[in-house]
């Protein structure tokens, strides 16, 4: 072998699948992280307007039966859109295969059409076409990429996505929750609970937004003002209802 016939290092490839499942990996802990600590801190924020002291306890067994349910119900969210996904990519995969199978010739426009619009002048657009065209697995990958802009789903993405938002589901539920495991007095419980929420919204808040390319700060005060608003409502609800 000489020094020009080195072997071809795939680890840009390997370097953007782990971007990708990182990426797919976080979107999921800030869907269930989101919810899981909005929803339990409303639920026991009203619970704590509603029930007298003789009946505290409710609170907590009620905010760990919402966090069961929500957690189950969240993953079965993130496993549906997974499959969906899934299948929608299988669909579109079949479909191609038989276009190129039996309408080779506008398959094959539709690759010179995309070399064309790179600048390619004719001759290696057709060098290009023809080397592309002659497997027709990578053809038709080439053409859900490009022509449909689908990349191939992990198959264990439904899977691993209903893990991961139920389980930060659960981990956000609970945060809210923990004071009122501990502490005795009511009013103490949900004083402590508010704090120990909103500071996790603040900081939530701040690296969901910095993911998401949207001012931190902004980001943080909003998804804790949030927060606050909906166990503020709960609150004041369940104060009138028992009134």
């Amino acid at each position: 072998m000489n020094n020009d016939q080195r072997p071809v290092s795939h680890s840009h490839n390997r370097h953007a699948e782990e971007h990708m499942q990182s990426s797919e990996i976080l979107t999921d802990i800030v869907i269930g992280m989101s919810d899981g600590l909005t929803v339990p801190f409303a639920l026991a924020a009203g619970l704590s307007g509603a029930v007298g002291q003789d009946h505290i306890n409710l609170i907590w067994i009620a905010g760990l039966a919402e966090i069961a349910a929500g957690s189950i119900a969240m993953g079965l969210g993130g496993y549906l859109a997974g499959k969906t996904e899934t299948d929608h990519y299988q669909s579109e995969l079949k479909r191609e295969y038989e276009e190129v199978e039996k309408l080779p010739m506008e398959e094959k426009e539709e690759v010179r059409e995309f070399f064309s619009k790179l600048g390619l002048s004719e001759e290696v657009q057709e060098k290009a076409v023809d080397e592309m065209t002659k497997d027709k697995d990578k053809w038709v990958d080439f053409m859900m990429k490009y022509e449909l802009g689908l990349d191939k789903p992990d198959p264990r993405r439904a899977g691993k996505s209903a893990f991961n938002i139920g389980f930060s589901y659960i981990v956000g539920g609970l945060i809210p929750l923990s004071p009122y495991f501990f502490v005795s007095d009511g009013l103490t419980r949900l004083k402590i609970s508010a704090v120990i929420t909103l500071f996790c919204l603040f900081i939530f808040g701040y690296f969901k937004s910095k993911m998401t390319g949207v001012n931190a700060w902004s980001g943080a005060l909003r998804v804790m003002i949030i927060g606050a608003l909906a166990a503020g409502c709960a609150f004041a609800v369940a104060r009138l209802i028992v009134k």
